[in-house]
């Protein structure tokens, strides 16, 4: 049974949730692995948006969202480098079908954050092309550089990037066209690379960036039974990167598999009370650290459905807010997210 709703009027502006199709042909040829995400692929084939309004008016005061990039819909054919687009052009249809009001008052996707490859030569016109495609939404990218010596930790995403990737410098001159586009940064790396993103937003202080999923501490693989234990050299670097005042704080992510709390899908999803407690110390050190004015949360759904649904979750987060005053929850729900990705709801 679905738990009661907390505070049900507080508006909340889902800064990072993904939409995807997996066609059954696809899902047959994936390799067997007992990593996490490998159910996540399995059990999510469709995250569409008849999906996703599901979660949004499941009880929570969802007004809108933004929506991160995930690979969906690439074009099949043209430039390698412009296939990036066909995400953006699809995301904001999906836009435009809220944007209608045939589904309410929330607004999907009010705002898109794609993907480029930043090393990519012409990088400036693949951008220029997002924005266009975007037709006033796009307001970003995310790169990865989530990356790790043990395979076992990313699973089916290992090797998607090399190690060091914020320190390319080709990616540094990419990088460099951001700031003068207007865009913002979103950086998905795992807590041993905190370091390599403080060094970045030092050599970019006029870029924004929002740092993902509370920088993903591990506890898998390799680091099994060591995520307390890393807990103080996680803490000290998101203090460090906190005194980067161009960099947000994305609350969220901590229900995938990285963090090992949850081994399979299969699992009893446990209530928010339970999350509240598992997540307290990452989210009050975020908190305490950026302040409510520049920390969000985020569902990262339909990835956190590993962990957790979409009425827990949210609130374990009013869990973790109850502490804070009106306007800091109005800034931590809603506020952060509309001033870092420009959203006029």
């Amino acid at each position: 049974m679905s738990e009661a709703i907390l505070e049900p009027d507080l508006p909340i502006i889902d800064p990072h949730h993904h939409l995807w199709d997996r066609p059954t042909e696809i899902l047959k040829n994936l390799p067997p692995s007992d990593h996490g995400f490998m159910d996540i692929i399995r059990d999510i084939p469709r995250y569409l948006l008849d999906e996703l309004l599901a979660d949004l008016k499941s009880g929570h005061k969802v007004i809108g969202t933004v929506y991160m990039e995930c690979g969906a819909m690439y074009r099949a054919d043209g430039p390698e480098a412009l296939r990036c687009v066909g995400e953006t052009e699809f995301v904001n249809g999906v836009a435009a079908m809220t944007a209608s009001g045939l589904y309410g008052e929330v607004r999907a996707c009010a705002g898109i954050v794609g993907h480029v490859d930043l090393r990519y030569e012409a990088v400036e016109d693949v951008l220029r092309s997002h924005i266009d495609a975007g037709h006033g939404r796009f307001r970003g990218i995310r790169q990865s550089c989530s990356w790790d010596a043990d395979p076992n930790v990313l699973g089916p995403l290992h090797g998607r990037v090399p190690e060091g990737l914020y320190h390319d410098s080709k990616f540094r001159e990419g990088f460099k066209v951001l700031h003068k586009l207007g865009l913002s940064f979103d950086a998905w790396l795992l807590e041993p690379q905190l370091r390599d993103l403080i060094d970045l937003a030092r050599a970019f202080p006029d870029t924004t960036i929002v740092v993902d999923h509370v920088g993903t501490p591990l506890g898998i693989a390799a680091y099994e039974g060591k995520r307390d234990e890393r807990f103080n050299v996680w803490r000290d670097n998101i203090r460090e990167l906190a005194k980067c005042q161009n960099v947000a704080v994305k609350l969220g992510g901590l229900p995938m598999p990285f963090a090992g709390w949850r081994k399979r899908m299969a699992e009893p999803l446990p209530a928010s009370e339970t999350l509240a407690a598992q997540w307290k110390p990452y989210i009050d050190t975020c908190i305490e650290a950026f302040g409510p004015a520049r920390g969000m949360f985020e569902s990262n759904f339909p990835v956190d459905r590993f962990g957790s649904d979409y009425v827990a979750l949210w609130n374990a987060f009013k869990r973790l807010a109850a502490k804070y005053s009106p306007g800091e929850k109005n800034a931590l729900f809603s506020g952060t997210a509309k001033r870092v990705y420009r959203l006029g709801l």
